[in-house]
C-alpha cells in the first residue's frame, strides 16, 4: 500500500452484505462427501464473478479506494451451519472432521497462572456477566448463530483450497479491471494461524504445534494472494478476543506470552512476503454485546506491531474502544508502516455523520501523520447490519475521508 500523497485512502475490514441472489445460490449448494466442502457449479461461479465485479464498482462509486471482494467467495451455506466467521477455512483444509464436541459445547476449562487455556465460546466472561441479556432474544445482544456442527483437527493438516483461492483472486482482479483500478488497490482477507487453531485438536501433541501447523497450511493461501499483486489482509481477532475466552481473567503478562506464540507463528507464515502487500486486522470480535471484558488495546498494541505487516487495521469507532486512539501519542509507528483505524462502526445501526468520520480521521493524523492513515470500518459489515445501512455507512466513510483530505492536504 503506497503512502498517502494527496488524500486519505479509504478501505473497509472485508466482509460486506451478500446479495439475495448470492445467498440463495449458496444455500442451494450441496455438500461433498467429506461433509465439509460445498460443491461448485459453472452457474454458481458465473453468478459469483458477476456479484464481485458489481461490488467492486459500487465500492469505487462510494469513495472506497482500497476495495475488497466482500468475502463473497467465502459465503456459507445453511447446509454447513458452523456459525463462525472463519468457517470458510474448513472447506480449504484437510485433516478436519465434524465431531460432537467442539469449542461451542466443550466443558468449561479453567486457566491457572502460567497455564493460560481457552475455554468454550459459550463460557466467555462477557457472556457470563450479562447472562440475562445474552439469553434474551429481544435484548439486541447477538453472537450470531450457534453452531450445530463444528470440525476438529483429527489428522495432519494440509491445504486443499487452491481452486477456491484462485477463484477469489480471479474474481477480484476481474472487478478491479472492470472498475479501472490497479491490483494494488484490491485486497483479499485470509485467516490467521492463531484463529484457525481455535478449533479442538485431537491430533497434534501440543497447542503450539497445532498453531504452527496452521501457519504452514495458511501460507499457501497467503502466497496466492500476494503473487497475484493483491494486498493480503490477515484476519486475527484471536490476538485480542482470546482474552475474553479465558477463565478466570489471566494476568497481562501471561496473556502476552500466550499471544506471542501466535504472533511468531504468523510471522513464520508470512516470511519473505512483501510487507507492503500485507495488512493485519485486529478486533475484539464482531458480535453485538457489552464487551466489558475486552482487553485494553494498550496491553497488546506493541505486540500487534511486531507482526511483519505494512499496515494495521483495528477497531476505533465503537463505544468500547474509541478513546484508545490516544495510545498512539506514546506508541511509535515504525517507519514505512500505516494504521487503518475503524472510523465507522459495525455494532450500531446509527449511520455516522461524515463530519464525525472526518474528526476521527484527523485525530489519528494528528499523532501518526496524515500520510500514514487509511480510513476504514471497525470490522466486517456483512451479516452485522442491514445491507441498506451498510451502504449508507460506506458512503459516510467516503464522504468523511474526502472532508478530512481537504483539511489535511488542502
Amino acid at each position: 500500500m503506497s503512502r498517502n500523497a494527496r488524500r486519505i485512502e479509504v478501505s473497509h475490514a472485508g466482509s460486506l452484505p451478500r446479495t439475495p441472489e448470492l445467498i440463495a445460490a449458496n444455500d442451494a449448494r450441496e455438500l461433498a462427501e467429506d461433509g465439509l466442502t460445498l460443491q461448485r457449479t459453472p452457474e454458481f461461479d458465473e453468478l459469483l464473478t458477476g456479484a464481485v465485479v458489481d461490488l467492486v464498482r459500487r465500492q469505487r462509486d462510494l469513495g472506497i479506494t482500497l476495495v475488497g471482494d466482500g468475502e463473497y467467495g467465502k459465503a456459507m451455506s445453511s447446509a454447513v451451519d458452523y456459525g463462525a466467521w472463519w468457517s470458510y477455512s474448513f472447506q480449504r483444509v484437510a485433516g478436519l472432521e465434524v465431531t460432537e464436541e467442539n469449542i461451542f459445547n466443550q466443558p468449561t476449562v479453567r486457566s491457572e497462572p502460567g497455564n493460560v487455556r481457552l475455554t468454550s465460546f459459550t463460557d466467555r466472561r462477557d457472556r457470563q456477566l450479562f447472562a440475562e441479556a445474552y439469553a434474551d432474544p429481544e435484548s439486541g445482544v447477538s453472537t450470531g448463530r450457534i453452531a450445530t456442527a463444528f470440525p476438529a483437527t483429527t489428522g495432519p493438516l494440509s491445504y486443499t483450497g487452491q481452486d477456491a483461492i484462485a477463484s477469489d483472486v480471479a474474481n477480484l482482479v476481474a472487478g478491479l479491471d472492470a472498475a479501472g483500478l490497479d491490483r494494488s488497490q484490491g485486497f483479499i482477507t485470509s485467516l490467521s494461524p492463531g484463529s484457525g487453531a481455535r478449533i479442538s485438536d485431537r491430533y497434534y501433541a501440543t497447542e503450539e504445534e497445532h498453531i504452527w501447523a496452521w501457519a504452514e497450511v495458511m501460507r499457501e493461501e497467503y502466497r496466492a494472494v500476494v503473487d497475484a499483486g493483491l494486498v493480503l489482509q490477515i484476519d486475527d481477532p484471536s490476538i485480542a478476543e482470546n482474552w475474553d475466552q479465558i477463565n478466570p481473567e489471566p494476568s497481562v503478562e501471561d496473556y502476552r506470552a500466550f499471544t506471542r506464540i501466535r504472533v511468531e507463528a504468523l510471522n513464520h507464515a508470512i516470511r519473505d512476503l512483501p510487507a507492503e502487500q500485507v495488512r493485519f486486522h485486529l478486533c475484539w470480535g464482531s458480535w453485538h454485546g457489552p464487551h466489558t471484558t475486552d482487553i485494553e488495546f494498550r496491553h497488546i498494541a506493541d505486540l500487534m506491531l511486531e507482526i511483519n505487516a505494512g499496515s494495521y487495521s483495528f477497531e476505533a469507532a465503537n463505544a468500547r474502544h474509541e478513546h484508545e486512539w490516544k495510545i498512539w501519542k506514546d506508541l511509535e509507528l515504525p517507519a514505512g508502516k500505516k494504521i487503518v483505524p475503524g472510523v465507522v462502526g459495525h455494532a450500531t445501526n446509527v449511520v455516522e455523520h461524515p463530519e464525525l468520520v472526518a474528526d476521527r480521521i484527523e485525530r489519528f493524523a494528528s499523532v501518526v501523520g496524515a500520510e500514514n492513515v487509511v480510513a476504514a470500518t471497525d470490522c466486517g459489515l456483512g451479516g452485522r447490519i442491514h445491507p441498506q445501512i451498510a451502504v449508507a455507512k460506506l458512503a459516510a466513510l467516503g464522504e468523511g475521508a474526502a472532508i478530512a483530505s481537504r483539511r489535511l492536504f488542502g
